[in-house]
Formats: C-alpha cells, sequence, structure tokens
C-alpha cells in the first residue's frame, strides 16, 4: 500500500474513533451529571466500573489464550519442510505473514478480545450478583443445594463455561490454521500428515475440551431443576432423575478419562491420532446411548404407562417451589356457598360494603376529567386514571385521582417551537381527586381538589375547597412530560433575573383568559450556567440553541429523564418496574409512588412466566406500559420508590425486608441504596397498594396452582381461568383487576384492596374471587373459593344477563343511544355479600360530537345468580332499594323472549309532541353551550334551568309515546345532546 493511502486510512480510521469515543464520553459525562443530581451516584460509579472490568477481564483472558495458542503453534512450526505442491503454494502466505507474525496475531486476538469484552461487560447483572450472593435458606429437593445457588452463582458459572468453550475452540481452529500454514499439518505429500509438535498441541486443546464438556455435565445436573417438565411444570422428573442424572455423572467420569486417553495416546503411547479419535467417537456414542437413548426408553416404557403415579412426587415439588418463587405459599383460602340468590334486606342497611361500592371507572373518566378540568387545550390527565383512598373529615375513601400535565402533542405550531416546548411550557398543575363512590351534576364526578384557582366558588359540581391539599401543586416530572414524544423530555428553568417569569403556570380568571407565569426553585435539574455545560447539552441533544438562545442564561438547569418509570429504572436498573406509577398528595408535595420487583429466572422446580404476556389485558397500553418480555419464575415486590413531581428526588425503599435478591442488589451497592422498611413514612405507607402488574401473575398461576394434591393437578380438572372483558368477550382480552376499598367475608373492617373474578377452565361461570391487600404492612393474598356444585355466573354471564334477559333494561338501554351517542360499560364489580353476589356495573353514555366525554347515566345491578334481580337505576340508593324490594316480592320470571328485542342502529318513533319537546331540549342546550362559551355564568344558571324544564316536558312526552324516560343528560361543555333514539353500542369499560 501506498504511503498516501496508510495516510488516508489512518485518518479516517482516526476521525471514526474520534466521533465514537466523543459520543460514547458525552454519554458518560452526562449521566455522570444527572446521577450526582438525584444523588446516586455510586450506582454509577460501581456499573461502569464492573462493566470496564468485565470488559478488560474476559476480552484480555480470551485474548491471551486465543494470542497464546497461535503464537505457540507458530514457534512450534517445523524448520524443515517436504517439498511439494501445497508447501510451494503456502511459501507465499509464509512470506506475508512471517516477518510481522506477531503484528498480526495481536491485531487478531485484539479482534477477538474485543468482541469477548462486549459479551462480558454485558454480564455486569451476573457478576454483581455472584460476588454478592445471598443465601435463601431454603434447600432444593433433589441435591439439598440453597437455592441462592441457582440464582447468584449458576448464571455467571455457566456463562464463564461457555466463554471457556469459546476460548478453546478459538484456539483449536486458529492453532490448525498456523500449523498448517507453516508445515506442522498437512494435507499432501509423503510421510506423517502431522508433526509431533503440532499433534501435542491439538490434542491438548481438544483434552481441554473434553474436560470443560466434564464440568459441563456437572453443571447440567444442576440444569435438570430448572428445565421444562411435560406435565405443565418445570423441573426434573421422574426419568430426570433416575435416568438422566446418573447419566450426566456417568458421561462426566467418561469425558474425564476419554481427555486422559486424548493425551496419553497421541503423545505417551501410540503417538498417533487412531486412538484418541476412537475415544472421542466413544465419548459421542455414550452421549448418545446413555445420556439420549437410556432416559427415553425409561420415559418411554417405565413412566408414560402411568405417568400419574410415577410423577406424582415431581409434581408436588413443582407445585411447592412455584409456590414458594412466587408468593403463593401463604395464601388464605376460604370457601364462599354463593348460595343465597335473594337479595337480603341487610343491602338497604349495609354500612361496609354498600357505601363504598365504587362508581367511577379510571380509563372512562379520564375524559371527563380532561374536558372538564382541562381549561387549556394543552393539559391532559393521560388514557386513564389511578384509584388511591384518603381520610378526609375522619372518612376513609377510594379516590380517583390523575395529574394535570402538559401535552406536548397538543401544542399548536405557535406554542411547539423549540423556545416554547421547553422553556415556556415546562410542567402541569394540580392533583385533581374525586371521591370514587359519588356523582353529580347528571353523572360527573365531584371534584374535591386540583383546583387551578385560590379561591373557588361554591357550586353543587364541586367542592368549594381543597380536600386534599398540596403545597407544591406543579408537575415537572410526570407520565406526560417525559420521554413520550420526540423532544418532550427535557426542560430548560432557571432566570438570572428573580423578577422576570417566563414559565407558563396556570390560567386564571373567573375565565381562565390570564395566565399566571413562574420560575423554578428546587432542587432538580442539571446546572448548565457554563459554557461547557451548554456545549456539552448541545452535542448530547444535538441542538444548537443550547449556545445560541439567550433563554440559556447562568441559572439555567436542565431537567431530563422526567418520565418517573424511566428515572427509578436508570437508578435502580436490576429492579423490573410496574407499568402502573400513581400519584398521591404526601406531607404537602405530590409524588409518584412505583412498584419494584426483584426477579429470577433459576429457582428449582418453579414455573417459568413470561412477564409480559402474563400480564396483558384490555387495559395494557391504556394508561399503564407493557412490561418487557422477561422470563422469570421467582419474583418479589422488594421495593417501593417514590418521585417527587416537583424537583424530581428519587427514593428507594425497602418492602420486602426478607427478600435474598434485595439483599444482593443493595450489598453489591454498598449497603445503603435501600430505605429500610422501618423508615418508611406512616404517611406514604397509607398510600401504598397491592401491585397491580404482580396481582396479574399471582391470580394467573393461582388459576392451576390452587390445586396443591398432585393427582388433582395432573388432572387439571379444577383449574380456573381469568374471564374476558365482560363487555367484549369475543375480543379475547383478559377483564383487569380493580381496586376497591370494601369488606370482604371474614375481614374485619373496609380494606383497600385489588381484586378479580375467576372462571373454571373453558367455562363462564364464576370459580372464586381472588383479592391482594395489605395487613400489618405485609401483602396477603386471599381467596374465596365457590362450590364445584355451584352455577353463580361468571363476569361475562352476568354481563350478557343483565343487558338481555330483562326486556324493559334492554328498552332503556337502547334509550340511552342513538345515532348520536353510545353506552359505554364501567368496572363490572363482583362483591360477595350475604352469602350471595352482588354485581355492579355503571352505565355511561357518551356523545359522537367532538371533544364528548362519558357522562355515567345510569348502573345496571344484579343479585344472585345474575338473570332474575336485576335493576338499571339512576343511583346506587336507588338501585339497592329496588333489588331489596324484588328480593322481597319474589323474582319475576326472566324476560327472553322476542317481545321488545334490543333495535340496531334503529331510532325511536316520534310523535309531533315527542318532536316539539326534543326541539326545545336541543334549543335549551345551544343556550347552555352559548352561555358556557361566554363565560356568563349567570345566563349559564337561566339556561340551565330551561334545559331542565326542556328535559322534563320531553320525558313527559316520551312516557305519553310509550317509552323509558332516561336519566337527565348532565351538561357538558363539549355539547352532548340528550340521546333521542336508541342503538346500544357496547364500548370498552374496565
Amino acid at each position: 500500500m501506498s504511503r498516501r493511502g496508510r495516510v488516508t486510512i489512518g485518518v479516517l480510521v482516526g476521525v471514526f474513533l474520534l466521533f465514537t469515543l466523543m459520543g460514547w464520553a458525552v454519554e458518560v459525562w452526562t449521566d455522570w451529571l444527572w446521577f450526582d443530581e438525584v444523588q446516586y451516584t455510586q450506582v454509577f460509579s460501581d456499573v461502569l466500573t464492573t462493566r470496564i472490568l468485565l470488559f478488560f477481564a474476559i476480552g484480555l483472558a480470551m485474548a491471551v489464550v486465543v494470542g497464546g495458542n497461535l503464537y505457540l503453534a507458530y514457534r512450534l512450526r517445523p524448520l524443515l519442510r517436504p517439498h511439494s505442491a501445497e508447501q510451494a503454494t503456502l511459501e507465499r502466505y509464509r512470506m506475508v505473514l512471517s516477518p510481522r507474525i506477531g503484528t498480526w496475531i495481536a491485531v487478531l486476538s485484539i479482534i477477538i478480545g474485543l468482541f469477548a469484552g462486549l459479551s462480558g461487560q454485558s454480564r455486569w447483572r451476573d457478576w454483581m450478583l455472584f460476588r454478592n450472593s445471598q443465601p435463601f435458606g431454603v434447600t432444593d429437593p433433589e441435591f439439598k443445594i440453597d437455592i441462592g445457588f441457582y440464582v447468584f452463582e449458576y448464571p455467571f458459572l455457566r456463562y464463564l463455561l461457555g466463554v471457556g468453550f469459546t476460548a478453546v475452540v478459538l484456539s483449536v481452529l486458529g492453532s490448525l490454521a498456523v500449523h498448517y500454514v507453516f508445515g506442522g499439518v498437512r494435507l499432501q505429500g509423503i510421510g506423517d500428515r502431522m508433526t509431533t509438535a503440532a499433534r501435542a498441541h491439538l490434542t491438548s486443546l481438544v483434552a481441554v475440551f473434553v474436560l470443560l464438556k466434564a464440568i459441563a455435565y456437572v453443571l447440567d445436573r444442576r440444569a435438570l431443576l430448572l428445565e421444562q417438565n411435560p406435565p405443565n411444570l418445570y423441573g426434573a422428573g421422574y426419568a430426570d432423575i433416575n435416568a438422566l442424572l446418573p447419566a450426566k455423572e456417568i458421561l462426566a467420569y467418561i469425558s474425564i478419562v476419554v481427555a486422559i486417553a486424548i493425551i496419553v495416546f497421541s503423545n505417551a503411547v501410540m503417538r498417533n491420532l487412531v486412538w484418541p479419535g476412537v475415544s472421542l467417537a466413544l465419548l459421542a456414542i455414550s452421549a448418545v446411548a446413555i445420556g439420549g437413548i437410556y432416559p427415553w426408553a425409561v420415559q418411554t416404557f417405565e413412566v408414560n404407562p402411568s405417568v400419574r403415579d410415577k410423577e406424582r412426587d415431581y409434581i408436588e415439588r413443582g407445585i411447592n417451589a412455584t409456590r414458594d418463587a412466587f408468593g403463593l405459599s401463604t395464601v388464605k383460602t376460604d370457601a364462599y356457598s354463593a348460595s343465597n340468590l335473594t337479595p337480603p334486606a341487610s343491602l338497604a342497611t349495609d354500612t361496609s360494603v354498600v357505601p363504598n361500592i365504587r362508581l367511577l371507572d379510571p380509563e372512562l373518566v379520564s375524559q371527563s376529567y380532561t374536558q372538564l378540568q382541562q381549561v387549556r387545550g394543552f393539559y391532559d390527565f393521560g388514557q386513564k386514571l389511578d384509584i388511591d383512598r384518603y381520610t378526609i373529615n375522619s372518612k376513609t375513601q377510594d379516590y380517583v385521582v390523575g395529574v394535570r400535565e402538559i401535552n406536548y402533542s397538543q401544542l399548536t405550531d405557535q406554542q411547539g417551537n423549540w423556545l416554547n416546548r421547553h422553556t415556556v411550557y415546562t410542567h402541569g398543575y394540580g392533583l385533581v381527586g374525586a371521591p370514587a363512590n359519588q356523582i353529580v351534576c347528571g353523572g360527573q364526578p365531584y371534584f374535591v381538589s386540583g383546583f387551578l384557582g385560590d379561591d373557588q366558588t361554591p357550586e353543587a359540581c364541586a367542592s368549594n375547597q381543597e380536600q386534599i391539599p398540596v403545597e407544591q401543586p406543579r408537575i415537572y416530572y410526570g407520565e406526560q412530560v417525559g420521554g413520550g414524544q420526540q423532544g418532550a423530555d427535557y426542560a430548560i428553568v432557571g432566570q438570572a433575573d428573580p423578577d422576570r417569569h417566563v414559565e407558563y403556570d396556570r390560567p386564571t380568571g373567573s375565565n381562565g383568559e390570564q395566565g399566571v407565569n413562574y420560575t423554578y426553585t428546587g432542587t432538580g435539574g442539571v446546572e448548565i450556567g457554563s459554557f461547557m455545560r451548554r456545549l456539552l447539552y448541545s452535542v448530547k441533544e444535538r441542538e444548537s440553541n443550547f449556545l445560541l438562545s439567550d433563554a440559556v442564561n447562568d441559572n439555567s438547569k436542565l431537567l431530563y429523564v422526567r418520565n418517573p418509570r424511566d428515572r427509578v429504572e436508570k437508578v435502580a436498573p436490576f429492579l423490573t418496574m410496574d407499568g402502573d406509577p400513581y400519584p398521591a398528595e404526601v406531607d404537602g408535595r405530590i409524588v409518584w409512588i412505583l412498584d419494584g420487583y426483584t426477579t429470577a429466572g433459576t429457582y428449582p422446580y418453579s414455573k417459568r412466566v413470561n412477564l409480559q404476556t402474563e400480564t396483558a389485558d384490555e387495559l395494557t397500553n391504556v394508561g399503564t406500559f407493557a412490561l418487557a418480555r422477561e422470563n422469570v419464575n421467582y419474583i418479589r415486590n422488594s421495593v417501593k420508590a417514590t418521585v417527587d413531581a416537583y424537583d424530581g428526588t428519587v427514593k428507594l425503599y425497602e418492602f420486602d425486608d426478607a427478600d435474598p435478591v434485595l439483599k444482593a442488589w443493595n450489598k453489591a451497592f454498598g449497603g445503603d441504596l435501600v430505605i429500610p422498611k422501618a423508615d418508611i413514612p406512616d404517611e406514604l405507607n397509607a398510600h401504598f397498594r397491592y401491585p397491580a402488574d404482580l396481582f396479574k401473575v399471582q391470580r394467573n398461576l393461582l388459576a392451576n396452582f390452587h390445586v396443591t394434591d398432585p393427582g388433582e393437578f395432573f388432572n387439571g380438572s379444577d383449574f380456573w381461568e381469568v374471564p374476558n372483558a365482560p363487555d367484549k368477550p369475543d375480543t379475547g382480552v383478559k377483564q383487569p383487576p380493580y381496586y376497591l376499598l370494601t369488606q370482604f367475608p371474614g375481614q374485619n373492617e373496609p380494606r383497600f384492596q385489588l381484586t378479580s373474578a375467576v372462571t373454571p377452565l373453558g367455562r363462564q361461570n364464576l370459580a372464586a374471587l381472588i383479592s391482594g391487600s395489605y395487613v400489618d404492612d405485609r401483602p396477603v393474598l386471599h381467596v374465596w373459593e365457590l362450590p364445584d356444585q355451584t352455577a353463580v355466573s361468571g363476569p361475562v354471564q352476568v354481563h350478557q344477563r343483565m343487558t338481555n334477559t330483562n326486556a324493559q333494561i334492554r328498552q332503556d338501554l337502547n334509550l340511552l343511544s342513538s345515532n348520536q351517542a353510545q353506552v359505554l360499560y364501567g368496572n363490572l364489580l363482583s362483591l360477595p355479600f350475604g352469602n350471595g353476589m352482588l354485581y355492579v356495573e355503571p352505565v355511561y353514555v357518551k356523545s359522537n360530537q367532538e371533544n364528548a366525554y362519558p357522562v355515567l347515566q345510569k348502573i345496571l345491578m344484579s343479585y344472585g345468580d345474575g338473570g332474575s334481580y336485576v335493576v338499571l337505576a339512576d343511583s346506587l340508593q336507588a338501585g339497592i332499594k329496588e333489588l331489596v324490594d324484588q328480593g322481597k316480592q319474589g323474582a319475576p320470571p326472566p324476560q327472553t323472549g322476542t317481545e321488545n328485542p334490543p333495535t340496531q342502529g334503529g331510532t325511536q318513533t316520534l310523535t309531533p309532541e315527542l318532536a316539539a319537546a326534543a326541539d326545545k331540549v336541543e334549543k335549551a342546550w345551544a343556550e347552555v353551550k352559548a352561555a358556557r362559551a361566554a363565560g356568563d355564568f349567570e345566563r349559564e344558571g337561566r339556561a340551565l334551568k330551561a334545559f331542565d324544564d326542556a328535559m322534563a316536558e320531553f320525558q313527559t312526552a316520551l312516557r305519553a309515546a310509550g317509552g323509558t324516560p332516561n336519566a337527565t343528560p348532565s351538561p357538558s361543555p363539549s355539547g352532548t345532546s340528550p340521546p333521542t333514539s336508541p342503538s346500544p353500542s357496547p364500548s370498552p369499560g374496565g
């Protein structure tokens, strides 16, 4: 190559390395600054140091082994080689390689070491767990080895064994190539095909490979406890223990003998490759016969004819291990007969269950929150709100809560330029809450917090004061503002002039036409006042405005990684985060609470599940995050994490103080990474709830593993399954669990719990109710199991019977919908009460007009089997009273005939009187919208009064026409008009 060519290649390589290293350096530097901001620099430094050390250790070891063998092969080359056409051809290669053989070997070794190092550094988790392993205090049922060996040590040992195999194989291939090029191995010519030195070198490497295989057989014995077993379980079965396990041990000894035979026969006795080849052939034959054919014969001729008896002990191992690994061993199971099919009179006087029945669906009312509490078009509450509980005026109840965040996708083109996007629209405002069991103003939530003004005008649709007061209501860190949209992840805050405020804070004034600006004063953010910091983040974000814009000043801070889930995952990369963070008011501040899981995939005999598959249901990616496709067979909710919505402070609280995996990680990061459980503030602890994704995994496993008898488990006759969403069962999506503040049978007082119904496998009747809650700060799973002979309806059956069995209810539901509106169903709640089952399902109506939101219009209720006692009421109290009255009178016969069938897309026949009344309603509602648009509250009051009068006239005309009047539609800023023609359209509840 010419000198110019070498210079050109050198320059190109240098430029490539420069940009590569610069990009890496920028990422490392900015990561360090971010970790320094959140005060978790030890996590950053320990992970980085571990990865670097593993990179060099594994890379150097691989390079030394492979390079050493290549150099040894070169040193063992024969000085004299017989003349042949083959050697004459190879001489040209020897002339090129020999002068710089050291350089060639070094370059090749470095390349191999580089790839090996990259592989090694990715194993930093395995190494840190290996180095900081903790005992589980439980041994496996076969080898009596502590479970900690499988969870902490086995994965890294298996990886090291793989590195060893790779090094030996590359050494054999590379050494064989060198020996061939330099004459140690010949394919042509007279005499031996391989020199003594080459034979000794290559056979020694093969012997090392066989010795590694012996080690692999030893580890394979342990791995049998982790592999899948045909009866829907994991772990070694009868054939594995009685045939494959001894076979692995025999093969390990044979491998050692073969390795010795290869060394001895090829170098000391016969000094040829015949007997080493025979030894390897015998090892292969033994592996097939002893490790394959024999276990197959045992399985086929001994186990399969009597699988149930042969596998009984091993099925029991799998059941016990799975229940232990997934926290199911302490499940409390009670029988619940549900034999009462008549609504008891105690429903009307109950104070524990009925008053706490949740009516608001957190998915459906999120649209109501956005429309009624939005004020500005760029505010958003997300696709789904959250359920939490608060004690107000000495009364504890559940609330539907959400935070008013900036939705960057809703900014106009003018609002969405770089300056506005990152320096003006920086935060949201307010924690908005409403009691989950209360509706006002014709179906709207009763808002009690998160108001934008300092003083609230008393009105029936909202509280006149903050009932959940927050001292710092601004939302700089949230689900909407962090990472969801391109360029929305960072905000630049802080001003050089203390009197200059540019951040849009909130609208004020009677109509919200004015705005208040604000300047961030929190501790969060990375300081970027210096030129070097601006240059650094200009490179990182590929944005020149960091250097050019006057908005970046000496006091500026950069807030980034603002999504709470991303923030915790970055601080604690060993945690698997629950998909549903939720906000709470704690000590006057808004904090995001997140559940963190420690997991493992090597718990002996435990069933392995895929987290993404097990946690998917109707609400996945609807205001929640889908979990990664991670296969695990051990999980604990070991950490409760919080992220301050104002300054981004991240705190990790130990929740499971007995989890060995968390103890190992805490030790790996210095011993004080997590705050001890005893130091959790009481006010924060009061908002902890049973995590949804963990509950889904446990619920799905309980569907099978509630059966603890091995024989019954093998038959599978008593297995359960999670029902589909009741209002759309044909889609195949599962019904999500739901949070309730209620009291179930056997509980001393109402408890905030996550609940789900399950049905028998392949059937739709109710099999059991499963509840997850905290008692004395400990997780408790409780199952109320119905008798096998009881045919109580399940969620899908109940929904179908409530909406289709009663002709009057069908007609009423038809009247709620029209071509301009649709019916949406909320959570179908299954509540055990009075030795029977009470079902409650809210019914919402949503106009098809733009920006319409669902309004709760009716409540479907049923008792018993879901068909005999059914009511469609305007309120919960009215529905309970009607159910009790039906119970006293006896159930009416089910109306399943063709009379008054539900129409699909049809319209109500309008009499002249009904048409005139409907016209008055439309005009009255138009006046309501006009008054609201003008911001004239006095005019709006008169308009609402006229609207109520028009609706009363409409209902009178509807009765005269033979119809059934629906509830009065609520005032809506979307312009929802009262429905006038039937057309049921079930839509997602949740």
